[in-house]
């Protein structure tokens, strides 16, 4: 197969191309929103979308994963990956802090809000965090949110979280919504 393909005048790479693909498809797996991976491309996140759409093999629950502050954060993005969590945002108690401490409040709030959104495009999300957030996230999210409580705040350093047991809160997560889109079709 030929590097380089012409289109009318223009001369195609590829290998440059397939390079970008696999660059959007890791980063949507590392939890960046479409948004996120669409503004470092320099290009529409309706693009992302329809790519993303193009190479759909399975379409299910869309289920989202946030928490905070939590520890061993590789070993949970690890197991987000493995059980198919298209959303995932975990900080660890420096990163939490650096987040809010790293921007002005308009910047802050805009990104919260960012998030808020997204968040609520997804069928179910699963949240770990202090009581207060517990509460704050089931106000703004409803039905579509679980919630595990990590602590009463406020919480300082880092949570740990069982592996096994999000596994299977994923997993229960998982087979409710899947039932419920079975019973609604």
């Amino acid at each position: 197969m030929e590097q380089f393909v012409r289109i009318g005048d223009k001369v195609i790479d590829r290998k440059r191309l397939y390079h970008v693909v696999d660059n959007v498809l890791e980063s949507r797996a590392a939890g960046l929103s479409q948004l996120e991976v669409a503004h470092r491309l320099g290009t529409e996140r309706s693009f992302i979308s329809r790519l993303e759409s193009l190479g759909e093999v399975h379409r299910g629950v869309r289920l989202a994963l946030v928490g905070f502050p939590l520890g061993d954060k590789e070993q949970l993005l690890a197991l987000a990956r493995e059980e198919g969590i298209e959303y995932t945002l975990i900080l660890t108690d420096e990163e939490r802090w650096r987040f809010v401490d790293e921007k002005s409040g308009n910047e802050l709030l805009n990104e919260v809000m960012q998030i808020i959104a997204e968040l609520r495009t997804y069928d179910a999300v699963i949240f770990l965090g202090s009581d207060m957030r517990v509460r704050v996230v089931e106000a703004l999210l409803g039905k579509k949110v679980v919630c595990v409580e990590l602590g009463r705040s406020p919480i300082q350093g880092d949570c740990r979280i069982k592996p096994e047991k999000l596994r299977r809160l994923i997993r229960k997560v998982k087979a409710a919504d899947e039932a419920t889109e079975r019973e609604t079709d």
